[in-house]
């Protein structure tokens, strides 16, 4: 008896969930707190941009990630990172603390941006440093966690990855993985490369996410013709170039 495909597709939907569900569950400390009851509603609107900081990285900030996502000898130095501060919305509405590090080229670019999406109430379930994860870009996909900065190489080659030099973002990943010469990453989330089906956290060309970082001159690997990324959106160097020629 053949199995109706529909089923087939939900049944794998749902040991996708389960797998994600187990990892992502794991830890207190790979998930965005909640804001404290004294930074309500009211007052997060009334000074809403006061919570989107960018400062240099302290030492409490870099011990987590020396060894992790910081190694030396990589393509950046301490100096030229910085440490976002940011509030945003999950999906059921409720407002959370998150932070990220990036390169201090697309810092303030950046700070506009989560202060943008905030306000539009455009949802990201969880922004925590991925050295949360040990550095395990797999893991912080698979906890549908927004990332940016991690001393790595692009999947399947010896290449820096724009994530090495901390110019490149990734939102809500598990909803939005890549697929590259037929391999999902993270592993669990097969069902999610179906774009033209409905759930959470999706990015689409034109919404509110896509639409701020190409304003600002990053390229969307959803876009990209030979691979899909569609959680990665990167600044291109020709934007650097572009900028010194003016």
């Amino acid at each position: 008896m053949r199995i109706p495909f529909r089923i087939l597709a939900a049944i794998a939907l749902f040991l996708c969930l389960v797998s994600c569900g187990n990892r992502r569950h794991g830890t207190a400390s790979s998930r965005s707190a909640a804001v404290p009851e004294t930074h309500g509603r009211e007052t997060v609107l009334m000074d809403t941009a006061s919570f989107f900081t960018v400062s240099e990285l302290s030492d409490e900030v870099f011990s987590r990630m020396q060894g992790k996502s910081f190694k030396e000898g990589g393509p950046v130095s301490r100096q030229d990172l910085r440490y976002l501060k940011v509030l945003h919305k999950n999906l059921e509405g409720e407002t959370l603390h998150g932070e990220m590090v990036c390169n201090k080229l697309i810092a303030d670019q950046l700070r506009e941006l989560f202060l943008e999406l905030f306000r539009v109430g455009y949802p990201i379930e969880r922004m925590r440093l991925v050295d949360d994860y040990d550095a395990d870009d797999e893991a912080s996909m698979m906890d549908n966690n927004t990332s940016c900065f991690n001393c790595r190489f692009i999947q399947g080659t010896s290449m820096a990855s724009k994530h090495s030099l901390g110019l490149a973002v990734d939102i809500n990943p598990l909803y939005n993985p890549s697929l590259k010469h037929g391999i999902v990453r993270p592993s669990c989330a097969i069902p999610y490369t179906d774009r033209d089906a409905s759930f959470p956290y999706k990015i689409v060309r034109g919404d509110p996410c896509h639409q701020a970082f190409l304003s600002r001159g990053f390229v969307w690997g959803g876009g990209w013709a030979s691979s899909k990324d569609w959680q990665h959106f990167e600044k291109p160097w020709s934007e650097f170039l572009k900028r010194e020629s003016l």
